[in-house]
């Protein structure tokens, strides 16, 4: 994927879903998008109800092959990625290439440090005044360690 016919979106302190919802339709559309500071991203809720429900989707398991699935991702850039999967006609051929054409990352990638970032202005002073959490938080909340390699 070349730098130059690339969509890169800042997702700090923006609400995943809003910007869910951005990068599924790029995405739907051909375009190759990359999400950056995927760490930073916020999600709106009252703490302790957000944590819980992700617990509680974590506790979620087979009870024949364990091997199987399903699984439940602990790492920041992981689950924003899946919660973009959640946005995307995921069963059919065009919602599978669409996911294919996202990347996620924590952080900024050298290749992508001056590129020119996309940041949804809207979604971002509005949420700010509600509760909301980190998706690091949220990590670590799950039992994400920092000292994980990415």
């Amino acid at each position: 994927m070349s730098t130059e016919n690339v969509k890169v979106y800042d997702a700090e302190k923006m609400v995943v879903g809003r910007l869910g919802t951005k990068v599924a339709k790029d995405a739907l559309m051909g375009n190759n998008v990359v999400i950056v500071n995927a760490e930073k991203a916020i999600i709106t809720g009252n703490r302790r109800s957000v944590i819980e429900a992700f617990k509680t989707k974590r506790d979620i398991r087979t009870s024949s092959n364990h091997t199987r699935g399903p699984f439940h991702e602990r790492r920041p850039d992981m689950i924003v990625r899946r919660m973009l999967r959640g946005m995307l006609p995921w069963p059919r051929p065009r919602g599978k290439a669409a996911y294919k054409r996202i990347k996620v990352y924590m952080g900024i990638p050298e290749k992508y440090l001056n590129t020119e970032r996309i940041v949804l202005d809207k979604s971002r002073y509005r949420s700010m005044k509600n509760k909301f959490i980190q998706v690091s938080e949220l990590s670590q909340e799950l039992g994400w360690r920092t000292s994980e390699v990415a």
